[in-house]
């Protein structure tokens, strides 16, 4: 099993700016993909960003390209997405997932997710 911890989410203000980490525990080893992901009540869950453990490589929603980063600390065991520039249109409930790819990330674990809340 594996446990994913968010934390950093919170209140900012438009053009502001949020890092999120996601503690990984347990079997870590089992997993080769990691991602966020954000949900609004009542919407679909939107792919953020993907880092991938084999060549460190990354994606991004378009939405969010040129303004988040995700990266993570093997050592610390902590993924990280670094938010800049945000919008009110980020605000959204954030979750870190954990997977092993198949073609490409197929996600088996979950956090339980940090509120973002990006006013005008």
């Amino acid at each position: 099993q594996v446990q994913l911890v968010e934390s950093g989410g919170g209140s900012v203000q438009a053009g502001g700016s949020l890092r999120l980490s996601c503690a990984v525990s347990g079997y870590t080893y089992s997993t080769n993909c990691m991602g966020w992901f954000r949900q609004a009540p009542g919407k679909e869950r939107e792919a953020v960003a993907s880092i991938y453990t084999a060549d460190n490589s990354s994606y991004y929603a378009d939405s969010v390209k040129g303004r988040f980063t995700i990266s993570r600390d093997n050592g610390k065991n902590t993924l990280y997405l670094q938010m800049n520039s945000l919008k009110p249109e980020d605000s959204d409930m954030y979750y870190c997932a954990a997977g092993v790819t198949a073609g490409l990330c197929v996600y088996h674990y979950w956090g339980q997710g940090t509120q973002v809340t990006v006013s005008s």
